[in-house]
């Protein structure tokens, strides 16, 4: 209250308002934790997840007690005692389009803390149809960005919502997760606090949110930078139309890839060592395991268009580390080499590959 800009009345806005926070995990914590120290009235968390103990060096709300309990519930009971005059609501369920308007609509604010981009697609699409300010934000080995979508503009300018930014989703396993790539526990911190430092701006009117702009850190360097977004006038048809709409939008199956390349452990050892067989190692060089156990190419996925020539055979098997990465390659290779070459992705990766070979 001591800061004029803020003062008893924008302590009062705070006290008045509702955010829902989805997802409690490394970018909710600070998220959480921020909101209820500043006084926000009423927070949601939605979370379906229980704690485990590789969440940790992120997701500093928790402590070893809390293993395999629901997040959801231990976020609640830490907030209560962080700040018992607030109102802290804790749904121990997953967000589907089922029930996402239903909540949305109950609060002022919705703040993303999700890792999928199947719940990314359908927060936005749920906060469009239910013209909610969304506070996005996504984190990745040491690098975070945070934006603001579908706030409305004093100056009459189009609002810009996450659709914008990525028209249409990419297949859950044509992108690396935190839990493939890995991310920097203190990383989670610095992106989650800018979130719950953009939803106190939006509340109390203070400051110049990140509407309309995509900010972006990277851990290492400290170098940031923003982008400049704008509407786009294809966007609302990707968009359901309607709540009826969006009930029957399939996000899971828009957002998952298509598995039609993929062949099991089993299968691959039998193509392993035939002399019209390539395997191709899409990792970059520094990855671990090793492979010894066959002869293969080692060809990173960012540099795979530049040495299709080197790819002889009349059978082309991608794998990576779990399984991702090369159904995305194997797909850029059934697009070049259409119907004169079989493709094939190791299903689950190497890692998966060399347990079950331990295991035999």
């Amino acid at each position: 209250m001591l800061l004029k800009e803020v003062g008893e009345a924008g302590q009062q806005k705070l006290l008045q308002s509702k955010v829902l926070v989805i997802g409690a995990g490394g970018l909710g914590c600070p998220v959480l934790q921020y909101l209820a120290a500043a006084g926000v009235g009423t927070i949601g968390i939605i979370d379906d997840d229980i704690v485990s103990i590789t969440n940790l060096h992120r997701q500093v709300l928790y402590n070893i007690e809390d293993i395999d309990l629901p997040k959801a519930e231990r976020a609640f009971a830490y907030l209560q005692k962080l700040n018992p005059d607030i109102k802290v609501i804790p749904y121990n369920l997953r967000l589907t389009n089922r029930n996402a308007l239903d909540i949305i609509n109950t609060y002022d604010i919705v703040i993303d803390g999700t890792d999928n981009f199947s719940s990314r697609y359908m927060i936005n699409d749920a906060c469009v149809l239910s013209n909610k300010p969304l506070v996005y934000a996504a984190v990745l080995r040491f690098e975070g960005q945070v934006g603001v979508f579908n706030l409305n503009q004093k100056n009459n300018e189009k609002s810009v919502n996450y659709r914008d930014l990525f028209p249409i989703p990419p297949g859950e396993d044509e992108v690396m997760n935190c839990s493939v790539a890995g991310v920097l526990g203190v990383l989670t911190g610095i992106i989650g606090s800018m979130q719950a430092n953009e939803a106190i701006k939006l509340i109390t009117g203070i400051g110049e949110p990140l509407a309309n702009r995509l900010f972006t850190y990277n851990a290492l360097t400290n170098q940031v930078y923003e982008l400049a977004l704008a509407a786009s006038a294809e966007t609302g048809s990707f968009i359901p139309k309607d709540e009826a709409a969006f009930i029957n939008f399939d996000y899971e199956m828009a957002c998952s890839a298509k598995n039609t390349f993929e062949i099991d452990a089993s299968t691959f050892n039998s193509l392993a060592n035939k002399e019209n067989v390539t395997i191709i190692d899409v990792r970059e060089f520094d990855e671990k395991p090793i492979i010894t156990e066959f002869p293969h190419h080692h060809i990173p996925l960012n540099r795979l268009t530049e040495k299709l020539s080197a790819l002889n055979g009349d059978i082309l098997v991608t794998l990576c580390q779990s399984g991702g990465r090369s159904l995305q390659a194997a797909k850029m290779l059934s697009d070049t080499f259409g119907t004169s070459k079989k493709i094939y992705s190791l299903q689950g990766g190497i890692v998966n590959w060399k347990n079950l070979q331990q295991k035999q």
